[in-house]
């Protein structure tokens, strides 16, 4: 076991499928002799060579259509948003290309293809460069989109994605690339499509993604404190989710909150709220409940931007409304 930073976990895990599958290879801007952005690509250039390791320009579209074609070619390309906001400017490619192909063409063409990079708010990135896509790509048909949250999870979800066969918009929070963890030293892949228990309980379900997981982590002591065991769901496949391990959370606790740094209106809350009212209904006692981001630009200003995403204290006081069926 070693202990390793998140965006190290994530480089190991390109590079071990670099080594393991020579049609890997990764794309985008300053990916090569500067490492990447967060250093995720750091040394692979070196290693690789320029032909499997690609500078690109700063045109979006463009690399992004080309990863498309050599995916439906038999590659395996890694696509590197440097934020993944710019990603905005591809959205063409992905939806009608990337998403869609395996579709409109019968068959005839696979595209395994994986579209990763920082998102999320960070620390006064600004409006431009604090989005949170998820929502945005979640209508897309053909596309799997998963979010890392742990250097453990960045690794083994990265291997599985590099070698599925769709396309995968693979998420990292740009404020958890520092996180550290120790790691098995032997090779794993996890499941895609599993959603990770952080915590059992059986008061009330608590469902997360990426960032927002450790606040819900950060929150549990005030919880615990006023007497409350709460169940705490890593989802980690936003598409599709993993109702199996969401159902069999409801029907021990029948109370569920959910906990996203997307934004409020249309954003993964509200679908997870329409699937479980769905197919659970008859197992909830209170209604389902949401904290997320305000709808709104994400401001430059420090404190402002703090008050536009979700703080532990509010998980913590919701909580306790929630059981208390104050809401």
């Amino acid at each position: 076991m070693a202990e390793t930073l998140l965006f190290n976990a994530l480089r190991e895990a390109i590079d071990e499928e670099m080594k393991r599958d020579d049609t890997v290879f990764i794309l985008g801007e300053d990916v090569g002799h500067y490492g990447g952005s967060y250093k995720v690509t750091k040394d692979l250039a070196q290693k690789y060579g320029e032909l499997r390791v690609l500078d690109t320009p700063i045109a979006e579209n463009s690399f992004t259509g080309m990863a498309v074609g050599a995916a439906m070619a038999g590659l395996k390309p890694i696509v590197e948003g440097m934020n993944m906001g710019f990603l905005l400017l591809a959205f063409n490619q992905i939806s009608n290309n990337a998403g869609m192909l395996r579709y409109t063409s019968g068959g005839n063409f696979k595209i395994p293809i994986v579209i990763r990079g920082p998102g999320g708010v960070g620390r006064q990135l600004g409006a431009e460069h604090s989005h949170r896509l998820e929502a945005y790509f979640h209508a897309v048909p053909g596309l799997k989109i998963v979010a890392c949250s742990t250097p453990y999870n960045a690794k083994g979800l990265l291997k599985a994605a590099i070698r599925d066969e769709n396309p995968v918009l693979f998420f990292e929070h740009v404020l958890l690339y520092n996180l550290k963890e120790e790691l098995p030293d032997e090779e794993y892949v996890l499941s895609l499509n599993k959603a990770e228990i952080v915590r059992s309980g059986k008061d009330i379900t608590i469902l997360t993604y990426s960032r927002m997981r450790h606040h819900c982590v950060q929150a549990l002591k005030e919880i615990e404190k006023a007497g409350y065991s709460p169940e705490i769901i890593d989802l980690i496949s936003l598409k599709p989710f993993d109702l199996e391990t969401i159902g069999n959370s409801i029907r021990k606790t029948h109370k569920v909150l959910i906990v996203e740094e997307c934004m409020k209106t249309s954003g993964i809350a509200a679908e997870l709220i329409a699937l479980i009212t769905e197919n659970f209904f008859d197992e909830l006692d209170a209604p389902v409940v949401r904290l997320s981001s305000q709808d709104i630009p994400t401001p430059y200003n420090g404190m402002l931007e703090k008050l536009t995403i979700v703080q532990p204290s509010q998980i913590a006081s919701l909580v306790e409304k929630i059981m208390k069926l104050d809401i």
